[in-house]
């Protein structure tokens, strides 16, 4: 007994508590990332009048433009991570999306949704920031088991997420869970802010960065890193094709009445992982 408790209120090393903190991080920032998702194309509906088949385009076009801007903007995230730190880009990442998220309960057509969609892109990288952050500040021995603490609590949000967004939604209105979803990513940003302390890291000179075809020349295999690509590309795609209207479908399903964005938020966690978690952001 008197072992297990030296173990638990026994100081704790920076990297220790930097997994403790970004844990409870990533976790709320998996959910927050997670909860709109349900009742995002009915949401798209109530800020105009559509025919079936613009819905399900706009609803697409609300998903696919986060996606897109995050697969150009993140190469310079990276470089500046590998620059600046990591914490000044999860700091970067948790404040812009808390502004955005919660500026896209006050938008008044598909538009500019569209844009805040846009600029959420722009503001992608928390997760992948805070795996990075771990991974150079862990000992090596114990980085395996810190990186799949870190990967579970983003999980267990990814899953909680679509139930809870859901169910905000049925309490209060749309708009309102947005405005929570912006609250919760500014206690992430408070969180990391306090009590993230990045202290081993080197910043990388410009001399030192490879350009992608530096990159490509020094993998021993270029053509399975292309095949992977390529395959999670398929995979990907093939995932993510029902997300923008699956809330759309329930609605079908259940002849517009009942409470659509419950069922919406129930779904993902029967499925297992959401598909846009990957997208982390």
């Amino acid at each position: 007994m008197k072992t297990i408790k030296q173990k638990m209120f026994r100081p704790r090393a920076t990297w220790e508590k930097n997994l403790i903190v970004l844990w409870f991080s990533v976790f709320m920032a998996g959910m927050a990332f997670s909860e709109i998702m349900p009742f995002m194309s009915l949401y798209v509906d109530t800020l105009g009048t559509f025919t079936k088949s613009e819905l399900n385009f706009y609803s697409g076009l609300v998903f696919a433009v986060t996606y897109l801007v995050t697969a150009i903007v993140s190469p310079l995230w990276g470089k500046l991570a590998d620059r600046h730190g990591r914490k000044i880009m999860i700091l970067r990442a948790s404040a812009g999306m808390a502004i955005v998220l919660a500026l896209m309960g006050l938008v008044t057509n598909v538009w500019q949704l569209m844009a805040l969609r846009f600029i959420q892109g722009i503001f992608s990288g928390y997760i992948s920031n805070a795996n990075a952050l771990i991974a150079t500040e862990t000992p090596k021995e114990k980085s395996g088991r810190a990186l799949g603490t870190l990967m579970a609590g983003t999980t267990g949000g990814n899953l909680l997420g679509p139930l809870l967004g859901g169910t905000l939604a049925s309490i209060f209105s749309y708009r309102i869970t947005f405005f929570i979803t912006g609250g919760l990513l500014g206690i992430v940003f408070v969180m990391s802010l306090l009590f993230v302390h990045e202290t081993d890291f080197k910043p990388a000179k410009s001399k030192d960065l490879f350009s992608t075809r530096g990159v490509l020349k020094v993998l021993k295999d270029p053509q399975m890193i292309f095949g992977m690509l390529l395959t999670t590309l398929i995979i990907q795609a093939s995932n993510n094709s029902i997300t923008p209207i699956i809330s759309l479908y329930v609605r079908e399903l259940m002849h517009h009445t009942g409470n659509v964005t419950f069922v919406s938020g129930l779904l993902p966690p029967f499925q297992g992982l959401p598909p846009w978690q990957l997208h982390q952001h």
